[in-house]
C-alpha cells in the first residue's frame, strides 16, 4: 500500500517521547550480538584481498603459481577467472542509477589498470584467513608506473595527467548551482569580501569494517549474502545485475552492524568478487576487512577547494554569494555524484541568501573513490557559509552572533521555500522551526555575553582563549519511501518487518515505540527484522537521516491498520461498537468493562479455517504492509557554540565548554536522541581537529593505522551541554525529523571559529579542516612571519 505525505502529525501519548531503555543492548551488551564475522558457517572458506601498492599502474602480469601452492589455499582469481560469472568486468552503477552501466564505475577486480592504492586485484581463497594472508603475500604483480595525479586543483590543469586512461580529461563532471541576479547583487553591495576554503578528507572508521558471506546453495542455485551494509536491498539489486541472477534466487541480509557513518552506504568490487568466487567453487565464502584495508579501499569524503565571495550591504545582510566549488571523486565514482551537489544546494542553510551562484567542477584523481560520510556534503557547507560570515563580521568589527541573526531566516517566513531544488527535483521547503530563537537560547546558555571579559581576563594571564558560533539546517527523511510490515501471529507475537537498517543507532527501539503506541503492547515485546530481502523485498536502507522519518512512519500507518482491523473484528465477535474498544496490554478490551479477546486470537480466526469465515470486509491475517512516500524533506536544525582554549606554543586545540541546541521535530525516544546528538558532535570533533586522511605527491597514503590517523577520544571530548525543541514537522505523519548527522553538520565550524577567536591578537585567519597541530603551527608561523607579535 502507497500513503501520500499528506499527513497531519498526531498528538502522543504513551510509548512515543519516553526514554525507554533500547530494546537491542541486552544481547548487544552480554555478547549475543551477531555481527558478521560472529556467523560461523560449516565448510567456509576465507579470503583474503591482493591490493594495488601503486597509485596508478598498467597491469602487466599478475603471477599466481605460488600462491596457488601453499597448503590450504583451495583457489586464487583475478578478473579474468571471475568473468565466467560475471555480466561485466566493472560494477553496476548503484540505486540513484539503477538498470545503467557505469563509465566511471570501480572494476570488480582491477583489469589492466589500477587507479588507486588499495584497489582489488585478485582473490585469494583457503582454509583460513591466515593461510590466505600469507599466500596473498606471495602473489606477485608486474606494474608499468603512470602518472599519478593527487590533488584536484592540478588535475583540471591543461596537461595534466589522466587519473585513468580510459578517461580524455579528468573532469568527471560540472554543475551551476543558484539563482537570483547575482551580479547586480555585487555591484549595488557596500561591502565585498573573499576567501579560498580547503576541507580536508577524512574516513568513517567505523568500530566494525565491512564484510561479507555468500553461501551458494547447489539445490536451486541461489545465493544468500550477509553483509555489513547499510544498502540491503540495493546490494540485492546489484548482485542480481553483475551475477544476472532471478530476483527469486537472491537473499541478502544485514547482520548486527557496528557502525555505518556513510561508507557502507556503497557497494564495493569485494562484494561482487566473493559472491563470483563463492558460485565458481560452490562453497561459502567470507571476507572481513582489517583496519589498513579499511583505510586503503572504503570510501573517504571532503577534499573540497571553495572559491568565494560575499556581497552584503551596510548593515551586514547578505546581498549574494558567488564562486567555484571543487570537489576530488577520487579515482572513481561508485554511486552518482552527489556531495558536491549536496554541498552547493545546502551553503545558503538557515539564512536569507537573495542571490547565488556557485560553479562546481568534480575531477577525478587516483586516490581512494568519494561518497558519503556523516552529514553527506553538509557539513562541508557549512563550514563555508559560516566562515564567510565570521569574515563579514570581522572585516566590519561586528559581533559575529550579530551577524548571524540579522541573517536568519525568521520564524514568520516558515515554511521557507528556497530557489534550489534536491536531487529529486523537489523545491528545498523549510518545513519548520525557529533558527532565530534557536541561536538566543544557545546564546544565553553558553553566556556568550559574559564572553568577552573572560577572554580579556584570560589574555592578561597569557592564555588565549575564544568562543566560536555556527548554525545549520539538515534535509532528513529522503524518500521517496521506505517499507514497514507490521504483523501479529496468532501467538500473539508482532513483529515489525522494514527495509531500514539498524546500524547502532536505535532503530528498532524507536519502531517499536511507534508500533506499541497504536497496539497497545509493551514495546519491548516487539520483534524488529530489518534489513532482510526475503521479508523486506522493497527497501532503501540507511543513508540521508532518513529511516526514522521513513520507516517510522510506515509502520505508524501500518500499526494504525492492524489496530483498526483487530477492533472491527473484536467488534463482530463481541457484538459491541468499535468506539467503545481500546488496545492494552496486548487485548482488545471494551473500555470500563471486562470483555476482551487478545491480539495472538484475533490474529488466529483472520489466518483462517476451514468452514469458518470472518467478516467479508476483512482480508486474511492480523497484518499490514506500507510504503510512506514523500519525495520532500524535514528539515532538522542545529547551533552550536564552543569556548576552546588554544596552547600556541604546542599549537594544541583544548575545547573547554561545548553547548549544542537540536530541533529534530518530535522525539520518539529522547534518550536515543541524545546519544545520536552527542556521537554526531564527536565526529565532528574529529573533522575539526584531528581526522585527516593524508597523500602524498605520488598519491600514496600517508595515513594506514590509527597511529597515523587520529580519532577523538574520551581525553579530549568535553561535557557537551544539550538543548533541545521541538517544532513538528507537518509533512509526515509522526511530526520527526532525523537526527543521526544533525550533530555533525556545524561541529566543524563552530570549532574553528572558536580557534580563530582565541587567535585574534594575531589577526589568523582560519580558512581550513582539519585544524591538526602540525597544520596550526603553519598557520601561526607564517602569519607571525608576516607581522611584529611574537610568542
Amino acid at each position: 500500500m502507497t500513503v501520500s505525505e499528506d499527513q497531519e502529525p498526531a498528538a502522543y501519548v504513551g510509548p512515543i517521547g519516553a526514554s525507554l531503555p533500547r530494546i537491542e543492548d541486552l544481547p548487544l551488551l552480554t555478547g549475543k550480538g551477531r555481527y558478521l564475522d560472529d556467523i560461523r558457517m560449516p565448510g567456509v572458506r576465507h579470503v583474503a584481498v591482493v591490493r594495488s601498492g601503486m597509485a596508478h599502474a598498467v597491469l602487466r602480469a599478475v603471477e599466481t603459481r605460488a600462491a596457488a601452492g601453499v597448503p590450504g589455499v583451495q583457489a586464487v582469481f583475478t578478473i579474468a577467472d571471475l568473468m565466467p560469472m560475471l555480466r561485466s568486468a566493472r560494477m553496476p552503477l548503484g540505486a540513484m542509477g539503477a538498470g545503467k552501466q557505469g563509465t566511471n564505475t570501480p572494476f570488480v577486480l582491477a583489469r589492466d589498470e589500477v587507479a588507486y592504492v588499495g584497489e582489488p586485484i585478485a582473490l585469494v581463497v583457503a582454509e583460513s584467513r591466515y593461510c590466505a594472508e600469507d599466500a596473498a603475500a606471495l602473489i606477485e604483480v608486474e606494474y608499468e608506473a603512470l602518472e599519478a595525479v593527487h590533488d584536484a586543483r592540478s588535475a583540471i590543469l591543461p596537461g595534466s595527467p589522466c587519473a585513468r586512461r580510459e578517461l580524455s580529461s579528468n573532469v568527471l563532471d560540472t554543475m551551476k548551482v543558484g539563482y537570483g541576479e547575482v551580479d547586480a547583487a555585487f555591484d549595488r553591495a557596500a561591502h565585498v569580501f573573499a576567501d579560498e576554503l580547503l576541507q580536508h578528507r577524512g574516513c568513517g572508521q567505523a568500530m566494525e569494517g565491512r564484510g561479507v558471506l555468500v553461501e551458494p546453495r547447489a539445490a536451486d542455485g541461489s545465493l544468500c549474502v550477509w553483509s555489513s551494509t547499510q544498502m540491503p536491498n540495493d546490494l540485492h539489486n546489484m548482485l542480481a545485475e553483475a551475477l544476472g541472477l532471478d530476483d527469486g534466487l537472491l537473499r541478502v541480509i544485514t547482520p548486527d552492524v557496528g557502525g555505518g557513518f556513510g561508507p557502507k552506504y556503497c557497494i564495493y568490487p569485494e562484494e561482487i568478487a566473493v559472491a563470483a568466487a563463492a558460485r565458481l567453487l560452490g562453497v561459502p565464502l567470507k571476507w572481513t576487512e582489517d583496519r589498513r584495508e579499511s583505510f586503503l579501499s572504503a570510501v573517504q569524503e571532503r577534499d573540497q577547494y571553495w572559491s568565494l565571495e560575499v556581497a552584503v550591504d551596510a548593515e551586514a545582510r547578505l546581498l549574494g554569494i558567488r564562486g567555484r566549488l571543487l570537489h576530488d571523486q577520487g579515482a572513481y565514482a561508485p554511486k552518482p555524484v552527489n556531495l558536491p551537489y549536496n554541498s552547493a544546494t545546502a551553503m545558503t542553510g538557515p539564512y536569507v541568501v537573495p542571490a547565488y551562484a556557485m560553479d562546481v567542477v568534480v575531477a577525478h584523481t587516483n586516490k581512494v573513490p568519494v561518497s558519503s560520510v556523516r552529514g553527506a556534503g553538509y557539513p562541508q557547507a557549512v563550514f563555508a557559509m559560516e566562515r564567510m560570515l565570521d569574515l563579514v563580521a570581522t572585516r566590519l568589527g561586528l559581533d559575529r552572533a550579530e551577524v548571524l541573526r540579522r541573517n536568519l531566516i525568521p520564524p514568520e517566513k516558515m515554511p521557507y521555500e528556497k530557489s534550489l531544488k534536491v536531487r529529486s527535483g523537489a523545491g528545498i521547503v523549510y518545513d519548520s522551526g525557529d533558527y532565530v530563537g534557536a541561536q538566543a537560547k544557545t546564546l544565553a546558555a553558553a553566556d556568550w555575553d559574559g564572553f568577552p571579559a573572560r577572554k580579556a581576563a584570560a589574555l592578561a594571564q597569557g592564555r588565549y582563549i575564544g568562543i566560536g558560533l555556527a548554525n545549520a539546517v539538515k534535509g532528513t527523511g529522503r524518500g521517496p519511501f521506505e517499507s514497514g510490515t507490521v504483523k501479529v501471529s496468532a501467538s500473539g507475537q508482532v513483529t515489525i518487518f522494514t527495509g531500514a537498517v539498524a546500524m547502532g543507532q536505535g532503530l528498532a527501539s524507536a519502531l517499536a515505540q511507534i508500533a506499541a503506541q497504536e497496539l497497545g503492547v509493551s514495546p519491548d515485546r516487539i520483534n524488529v527484522v530489518a534489513g532482510d530481502t526475503a521479508t523486506s523485498p522493497l527497501g532503501l536502507g540507511g543513508f540521508a537521516s532518513r529511516q526514522l522519518v521513513t520507516a517510522g512512519s510506515s509502520v505508524h500507518l501500518a500499526a494504525k491498520a492492524v489496530s483498526a482491523k483487530a477492533k472491527r473484528l473484536a467488534s463482530h465477535l463481541m457484538d459491541i461498537d468499535e468506539a467503545a474498544l481500546d488496545l492494552v496490554d496486548g487485548r482488545v478490551s471494551v473500555r470500563g468493562g471486562n470483555n476482551s479477546v487478545s491480539l495472538g486470537e484475533l490474529a488466529g480466526i483472520l489466518r483462517g479455517a476451514p468452514g469458518y469465515g470472518f467478516p467479508a470486509d476483512l482480508e486474511p491475517g492480523l497484518s499490514a504492509a506500507m510504503h510512506w512516500r514523500s519525495d520532500a524533506l524535514a528539515y532538522a536544525n542545529a547551533c552550536h557554540v564552543v569556548e576552546v582554549e588554544v596552547d600556541v606554543a604546542l599549537c594544541h586545540v583544548r575545547i573547554e565548554r561545548y553547548v549544542a541546541f537540536h530541533d529534530s521535530g518530535r522525539r520518539i525516544n529522547p534518550m536515543i536522541v541524545d546519544g545520536q546528538v552527542v556521537g554526531g558532535i564527536v565526529h565532528g570533533i574529529g573533522n575539526a581537529l584531528y581526522e585527516l586522511m593524508a597523500y602524498d605527491e605520488a598519491a600514496q597514503p600517508l595515513t594506514t593505522t590509527l597511529a597515523d590517523y587520529l580519532l577523538p577520544t574520551a581525553a579530549v571530548v568535553p561535557e557537551i551541554e544539550r538543548l533541545y525543541e521541538e517544532t513538528p514537522s507537518p509533512i509526515n505523519p509522526l511530526g520527526a525529523k532525523g537526527v543521526g548527522e544533525a550533530g555533525t553538520i556545524p561541529a566543524a565550524a563552530a570549532i574553528l571559529s572558536a580557534v580563530e577567536d582565541a587567535l585574534s591578537p594575531f589577526a589568523i585567519r582560519i580558512s581550513r579542516t582539519p585544524m591538526t597541530p602540525d597544520v596550526l603551527f603553519e598557520v601561526i608561523r607564517s602569519t607571525l612571519a608576516k607581522s611584529d607579535f611574537d610568542i
